[in-house]
């Protein structure tokens, strides 16, 4: 069965002059495909088959396997792949989608927001310490990891200054109220930060990145969201590893 779509390719593996493609599309999810030829200097598959590349490929599929008959590049990232720092961060948003995303199933969503967070990492509307965290809690909120924000879950307190939140749980704690034993250590969240935890996961889509908090705060909001994807996904990336090596000793 031939198939048509639109797909961001998440990973890349080289098999001699082929490829071997890990593809997010809208319609079927994370997919696998293999490229024939793809790295043949001359082949017309070179440049629409790299990593961080969204393009229009024509596919085979034959039970639960799929061959790019063509593909054509529609938009291509050059410029996170010549900074390194987007480049390590685009590359752990690749792995978070092929770890978090279902396979064969409808992935919109988690397109749209990858495809947006490319385009704002890079043409620099938006810095890598803003997005990281609001990707990492829109995918886990869309991949049914939605922590709840609404209130202290012992009181129902909204807003204290003393707000904190439990990675282990995805739980708030107001300042008079204390986990159980086991739960870990709560982290501490300043109304601020936790107001555009709020906004990431509850706003709609089209005003997601339509918040604002100073490098401290969005520091903070990157502690907690990278403490809340480790606990909840239970696994170390080492795309994740090597953007944070970027920043040791700064």
């Amino acid at each position: 069965m031939q198939i048509t779509t639109y797909g961001m390719v998440l990973r890349e593996k080289t098999i001699e002059d082929d490829r071997l493609l890990t593809i997010l599309t809208k319609e079927y999810g994370v997919i696998f495909a293999y490229a024939r030829g793809a790295k043949r200097l001359r082949g017309k598959l070179v440049s629409s088959t790299e990593q961080l590349c969204y393009s229009r490929f024509v596919l085979f599929k034959n039970k639960d396997r799929y061959s790019v008959d063509s593909a054509e590049a529609d938009t291509i990232f050059f410029g996170v792949r010549q900074d390194i720092e987007k480049l390590a961060l685009a590359s752990y948003f690749c792995e978070l989608c092929i770890q978090a995303i279902p396979r064969e199933e409808p992935a919109e969503e988690y397109l749209r927001l990858l495809l947006n967070s490319l385009h704002f990492l890079e043409n620099g509307k938006r810095s890598p310490l803003f997005l990281k965290p609001v990707f990492e809690l829109r995918l886990l909120t869309l991949a049914g990891f939605m922590p709840d924000l609404l209130g202290c879950r012992e009181c129902g307190t909204f807003e204290d200054p003393q707000m904190k939140f439990l990675p282990r749980t995805g739980e708030l704690l107001c300042g008079a109220c204390a986990p159980e034993p086991g739960e870990g250590v709560p982290i501490p969240v300043p109304p601020g930060v936790l107001t555009a935890m709020r906004h990431i996961i509850y706003s709609e889509f089209d005003k997601l990145f339509r918040f604002s908090l100073d490098e401290g705060g969005l520091r903070q909001l990157a502690a907690v969201s990278e403490s809340y994807l480790i606990a909840q996904l239970d696994l170390r990336l080492p795309t994740l590893d090597f953007y944070n090596s970027l920043f040791r000793g700064r």
